[in-house]
């Protein structure tokens, strides 16, 4: 009956086929009436298709079709109501007959072959067509396109490690070209211009406070507190005082001092229209050997002309310290409530607000012809190069002559001499930066977040010269403008490098220089992973990839238990660098005639050269049974570990990354057991931790014009190790603990692969 149809409607008004309901794209089932005899069946099977064994679960998508296209296809009539949909089984019919033959058309063999016809079979009704397994996917989980790719690797894998290494090397030195260094510029707004009148005129006072600074101190032999505290109090300053005390691991020689004490001095200029939220330091240390009393009496004559200004929104701090960066790390504790490096210190009595910059002034002289700047922190941290900009401005500003590690910044750069200038200035930056030193008192400043500089006075033998109110106008200016900031310096680059003061190369410049030497290590793992893959393949895998040719025999599998006993032992060996020779100095000194910091020298030296025997050690403990292939591994194991530590090292400090990753890589790279093993010896003792920090040495002060014998060389090699040792456990430098815990095992690694029997 017609009202049991219902309205028909127009093929245009169809809803949307859902997928998701069968396989022919049909409308939903559910908004149909199906016959129970037949919708069981067919979800029935529909369900036994996809729950099929992997074998036979290939053909489950064209037979669920064909189930559901069957059942879906059926007469039927609705028993009441009127449909909302309406079948049309020819248009239907013609939907998933051409949906099967494309299924049919688009499947291969995993040859890449098309399916060949079955004789018989025409394209009437009920013929059969035959189905092959689906291919494999991808490019790695076809064994013949990988046994290709693994051909092209291997072959193209040392001019591709050749290649990566040059262009590295070569990216570091186009760094002071043009093309890749910028000039710099200020990014901060409340800094950018230099509109502020400097008003300083204090320069006879200044010389009086150095002369009597001078002599007080020659009176007492230490710093003179107690006139420090009176003038201080004199210009209107809050004046406090701070003991501290420090015990060194073992007698620093170059200083002459074991049992440290001292006493900081520190005066604040409280802001007279804000609250004592923000601050500002400037700072002169006063060491051993080096009074400064020329940056004392500046800092004295500064202090009293801040004292008469109204425009100051920020604390000023006054601090002169003693024993050098040692008070400067005691002040710096107790400032911020911690203690990182075993310091003992009184509590500070007064305070100012949050610090957010400093300056820290050395001046030899009462003239200068230049100041130079100092930007390399502790762990090669860096200021915001917007503070160094600032700098530079103002040395412009005032006509000051300011240099980068005392070298004057070229002025033409369109030619080959100025990039070949400000190549020797970035050199001495890297390698500066790389030693992990701070090289002045602002390097301990950037620990706590507080952008800072450190300016020195240089009196030389050039014609101009300048006197103390010229260098006063300069720091007045910087702090006027430093006053101005609402927030901490940030909008400027933290990664940088220098081949002048003008000029800089931001992160994203100079780390390809570093990514293109790691890559050889990857290259270089990911051959030995391919050959390790294709060595452990099976008979019948080899054997299917090779074609009609005899399979290819099992080789022998890589056993754990012979990578265990060298990387345990190496370690080891690292951990003994670590800790023996501060531990053991006292021990040294009682049997050998030798002093604290050359027994923790020498031990350093003897676990140093003991680590060579690590081959004849593994053998001993591995069992004689040990996998030809074992030296694969272990390589495989040493260059992933190296590269993620060049990685992480770069990332943070990038001199000391790509020197390593520049001497490491290629022994790394060439280390093998079966070539000329004299030869990569010889080439791995040269590229070592050791002997890199030895060709440092000699290039520092090379391109410092200063060249050194080879006895000098060798003097200044224990000193720095000494140098290094304490630096750590006084400051909290990192260089030692990261070759010896991370470097110098992973060396190791190298050279057992070497010596692998």
């Amino acid at each position: 009956m017609p009202w049991l149809r219902g309205p028909r409607k127009p093929s245009s008004c169809l809803p949307t086929p859902d997928i998701r309901t069968c396989h022919c794209q049909q409308p939903p089932c559910s908004a149909v009436f199906l016959p129970t005899a037949l919708f069981i069946p067919s979800l029935v099977l529909q369900i036994g298709a996809f729950s099929l064994p992997p074998a036979s679960s290939q053909r489950s998508p064209l037979l669920c079709s064909r189930v559901v296209y069957t059942s879906c296809h059926f007469p039927w009539r609705p028993l009441s109501g009127p449909p909302e949909y309406q079948f049309r089984s020819a248009h239907a019919r013609r939907r998933v007959g051409l949906r099967e033959r494309k299924c049919v058309r688009a499947r291969r063999f995993p040859s890449g072959r098309r399916e060949a016809p079955v004789p018989g079979a025409a394209a009437g009704r009920g013929s059969a067509v035959p189905e092959p397994p689906l291919p494999a996917m991808g490019l790695l989980s076809d064994p013949v396109r990988r046994r290709a790719l693994a051909r092209l690797v291997l072959r193209l894998n040392a001019p591709l490690c050749v290649l990566s290494y040059v262009a590295g090397i070569a990216w570091f030195l186009a760094l002071a070209f043009p093309p890749l260094t910028q000039r710099t510029y200020m990014s901060e707004n409340a800094m950018g211009s230099t509109m502020v009148e400097e008003q300083f005129a204090g320069g006879e006072r200044a010389r009086g406070f150095a002369r009597d600074f001078a002599a007080h101190r020659r009176k007492t032999g230490a710093l003179p507190v107690a006139w420090l505290e009176r003038t201080m109090r004199s210009v209107g300053l809050e004046v406090y005082t701070q003991s501290f005390s420090r015990k060194l691991p073992f007698p620093d020689e170059t200083r002459e001092r074991y049992m440290v004490a001292g006493t900081n001095v520190y005066g604040i200029l409280r802001a007279p229209r804000a609250a004592s939220t923000e601050s500002l330091v400037l700072t002169v240390p006063c060491g051993p050997d080096s009074a400064n009393s020329q940056a004392v009496g500046l800092l004295l004559a500064l202090a009293a002309h801040f004292r008469g200004q109204i425009y100051w929104a920020k604390d000023i701090i006054f601090l002169v310290t003693e024993q050098d960066l040692l008070g400067t790390e005691a002040w710096l504790e107790a400032y911020h409530d911690t203690n990182v490096t075993g310091m003992q210190s009184s509590p500070l009595q007064g305070r100012a607000g949050a610090i957010q910059a400093a300056l820290a002034l050395e001046l030899s002289s009462d003239v200068v012809t230049s100041l130079d700047v100092a930007v390399e922190g502790l762990n090669g941290q860096l200021p915001n190069l917007d503070l160094l900009n600032l700098f530079q401005t103002f040395c412009q500003k005032g006509g000051l002559l300011c240099t980068l590690q005392g070298k004057l910044q070229p002025q033409d750069w369109t030619s080959v001499d100025g990039p070949l200038q400000g190549l020797q200035t970035l050199l001495l930056m890297t390698l500066q930066q790389a030693s992990g030193r701070p090289h002045g008192a602002h390097g301990l400043f950037l620990r706590y977040r507080v952008e800072a500089l450190t300016i020195r006075g240089i009196n030389s033998f050039r014609q101009y010269k300048y006197d103390l109110v010229a260098v006063g106008k300069a720091l007045e200016g910087m702090f006027r403008k430093l006053n101005h900031l609402l927030e901490r310096l940030h909008q400027s680059f933290f990664f940088y490098v220098l081949p002048a003061l003008s000029r800089f190369v931001s992160i994203g410049l100079y780390m390809p220089a570093a990514g293109f030497l790691l890559l050889v290590l990857g290259l270089k793992a990911l051959e030995l992973w391919m050959q390790l893959h294709e060595a452990g393949a099976g008979p019948q895998e080899a054997g299917g990839a090779s074609g009609p040719g005899p399979p290819l025999p099992p080789a022998q599998s890589v056993g754990l238990a012979s990578l265990v006993a060298p990387l345990l032992i190496s370690q080891a060996m690292g951990l003994a660098l670590y800790v023996l020779p501060v531990l053991g100095q006292h021990v040294a000194t009682q049997h050998f005639p030798v002093a604290e910091a050359e027994a923790v020298v020498l031990t350093l030296l003897a676990i140093y050269a003991a680590g060579l025997a690590l081959p004849h050690s593994t053998h001993r403990v591995m069992s004689a049974q040990a996998p030809d292939r074992g030296w694969m591994a272990l390589k495989l194991v040493a260059l992933i570990y190296l590269a993620l530590q060049l990685a992480c090292v770069a990332l943070t400090n990038f001199s000391l990354g790509f020197l390593l990753a520049a001497t490491m890589v290629p022994a790394a790279a060439l280390t093998h057991p079966c070539g000329p093993r004299p030869l990569y010896a010889a080439l791995l003792v040269l590229t070592s931790p050791a002997a890199t920090l030895l060709g440092c040495l000699f290039l520092w002060r090379e391109l410092q014009e200063a060249p050194l014998s080879l006895a000098e060389g060798w003097q200044l090699f224990l000193a720095a190790l000494a140098q290094g040792v304490l630096d750590h456990h006084t400051y909290g430098a990192l260089l030692f603990p990261l070759l010896a815990l991370g470097l110098y095992p992973c060396w190791l690694l190298f050279w057992n692969v070497l010596f692998w029997k």
